[in-house]
């Protein structure tokens, strides 16, 4: 029997009255060290995303020469450079129409990604922005780096995806709203 196949309950996996125990879904938590380890194993991620995109929002709307039009160190520049480079140079055309309201979508979405994530407030919409901005940066700005696994932005899209799997289930707004959801559901039916 593998350790991610072990159930609790009155039947085998998958029966409605088993529990995942390393998932914790859906019963009390075991309390074992592998068990209390699998539960928070996402925590880590979320809290290194998390603090990553505030972090970059907060840095690029503080930043006036980031959301100017043009100029040295500017989201105009920055994308003008990347153009003729990038896979999808369609995108960077539409960011070149507006580039300062292009540099504050991207430090707003940011912003509300990394805060969604640390807090698991929509953890799983947050970690699927967080993973489109990621690959709309790795398409067009780290794109031509060679060789590919240079380019953080892969990296990044790739640490979004088991957050946009597996959500926040654990330490988050989303699982306490869950929860208040279920008593409300249960007090109507009583």
């Amino acid at each position: 029997m593998r350790h991610a196949d072990r159930t609790v309950g009155g039947g085998p996996a998958g029966d409605a009255g088993s529990v995942n125990v390393v998932s914790g879904i859906g019963g009390p938590p075991t309390g074992g060290v592998r068990e209390t380890a699998a539960r928070y194993a996402l925590l880590p991620l979320r809290i290194f995303l998390g603090v990553t995109f505030v972090y970059a929002g907060i840095d690029k709307l503080t930043d006036s020469a980031f959301l100017a039009d043009s100029g040295a160190g500017s989201i105009g520049q920055l994308m003008s450079q990347v153009r003729d480079t990038s896979a999808v140079p369609w995108l960077v055309d539409q960011a070149l129409n507006a580039p300062s309201t292009f540099g504050y979508v991207i430090a707003f979405g940011e912003l509300a990604v990394g805060l969604g994530t640390l807090f698991g407030l929509l953890t799983r919409l947050a970690a699927l922005g967080g993973a489109l901005i990621s690959l709309s940066l790795w398409l067009t700005v780290s794109w031509q780096t060679e060789p590919y696994y240079y380019g953080n932005d892969l990296a990044y899209l790739m640490a979004w995806l088991p957050l946009v799997l597996a959500g926040a289930p654990y330490l988050s707004l989303d699982t306490v709203w869950s929860k208040h959801r279920r008593r409300q559901n249960s007090q109507l039916f009583t």
